[in-house]
C-alpha cells in the first residue's frame, strides 16, 4: 500500500491538476484511491504557490463527478447481480454494497449528498444510485456540490497542515495519517447531520401520523 500511494503522490505533482481529475474520477468508482492521498500533496503544493487552491478543489470536484458518472452509468446497465459476481475483485463486498443501498433508500436524494461527505461511502453510492435508476441530473447535482464541498474541506485541512509541518509531503504514509486524524471532526459533524436528515424525512413522511 505504502509503494500505491507513493506512485499517487507522483502523479499530482507529475501531472498536476489532470492527475487529480485522473486519481478523483478512480477514488469515486470501484477503484479503491483514498481523497486523503490525493487533495493532501495537491495542498502542499498550493502552499507553495505551485498551485491554486480553486483550482485543485475544481479538478477534484470534477474527477469526482466524472468517475460517479461513469459509475452510474455502469451500474444502470449491468445491474446488481453481476456487480456482485465480479465486485470482490475491487473490494466491493454484498455487506458493503447492501449498506450503501439502505443509505440511499433511507436519505433518498440527499444520501448522496452525505455520502460524497462520508468514508467507504463516498466510493459505493454511485452504484446503488445506478441500480434503483435515481434521475441522472439530480444526481449529478448531489454528486457534484457535495464533492466539491469535500475537496474544498479536504483541501483547506490539507494546507492548515502543509503550514504546521512542512516536511510530511516527504512521507506520505504519515501525511495520510495527519489528514484522517484532522478530517475527523468534520466527518464526525457530516454523520450528525445524516442522523437529522433521516429524523426529518421520517417526521414528515405521509406515515409518520
Amino acid at each position: 500500500m505504502h509503494s500505491l500511494i507513493v506512485l499517487w503522490f507522483g502523479w499530482v505533482r507529475d501531472w498536476g491538476y489532470a492527475g487529480i481529475v485522473v486519481l478523483m474520477a478512480m477514488e469515486s468508482s470501484i477503484f479503491p484511491v483514498p481523497s486523503e492521498v490525493v487533495i493532501p500533496p495537491a495542498a502542499f503544493w498550493v502552499s507553495q504557490g505551485k498551485m491554486s487552491f480553486a483550482g485543485v478543489v475544481l479538478a477534484g470536484t470534477f474527477g469526482s463527478w466524472l468517475g460517479s458518472a461513469i459509475t452510474y452509468w455502469v451500474a444502470k446497465w449491468v445491474g446488481r447481480a453481476l456487480i456482485l459476481k465480479w465486485g470482490g475483485k475491487f473490494l466491493i463486498t454484498e455487506a458493503k454494497l447492501e449498506r450503501a443501498e439502505r443509505f440511499i433508500h433511507r436519505y433518498e436524494a440527499g444520501g448522496v449528498f452525505f455520502a460524497r461527505l462520508l468514508p467507504v461511502l463516498r466510493h459505493l453510492i454511485s452504484i446503488p444510485a445506478g441500480i434503483v435508476r435515481m434521475g441522472f441530473g439530480m444526481f449529478s447535482l448531489m454528486t457534484t456540490v457535495g464533492a466539491a464541498i469535500w475537496c474544498a474541506i479536504l483541501a483547506w485541512f490539507s494546507v492548515r497542515v502543509a503550514e504546521r509541518n512542512p516536511t510530511l509531503i516527504e512521507d506520505p504514509a504519515a501525511l495520510v495519517s495527519a489528514m484522517k486524524h484532522e478530517s475527523l471532526s468534520f466527518v464526525v459533524a457530516v454523520l450528525g447531520m445524516a442522523v437529522l436528515y433521516s429524523l426529518t424525512l421520517r417526521l414528515t413522511s405521509k406515515n409518520s401520523n
